[in-house]
């Protein structure tokens, strides 16, 4: 049961492993044909910005990694709690302000996990 939050965790740290590199090296590839609703003309042009926005993601990655490398249970939960409460609104916010799957894909799973990692407080 104590694992559950532990690999809640990591999965939100995998998804943002990936929007880093879908931002930062895969933008005017793959980002294509993740974010369809942007116009293809403008993936050239927003490359330094998605670049950006994925190095952000990789901050969050990082946190949330750097949580389960914390041998004590109670900082490796405020740790946790606190990179995936920043997750959490940044999905809201994405998703109130860019596209509602931003709220489905990115802050549903960091909610979930968030939620798992209060009970084991």
């Amino acid at each position: 049961m104590k694992y559950i939050p532990l690999i809640l965790t990591g999965f939100v740290a995998i998804e943002h492993l990936y929007i880093l590199w879908l931002e930062m090296f895969a933008w005017t590839t793959r980002g294509k044909k993740t974010f369809t609703s942007v116009p293809a003309e403008l993936f050239e042009k927003t490359k330094v910005i998605a670049a950006n926005q994925g190095l952000y993601n990789g901050f969050l990655a990082a946190g949330l990694i750097w949580s389960l490398l914390i041998t004590n249970a109670d900082w490796s939960g405020y740790v946790a709690t606190f990179f995936l409460s920043c997750v959490v609104i940044a999905g809201v916010y994405g998703g109130v302000t860019v596209d509602k799957k931003i709220f489905l894909v990115q802050a549903m799973p960091a909610m979930i996990a968030l939620v798992v990692q209060s009970l084991m407080l």
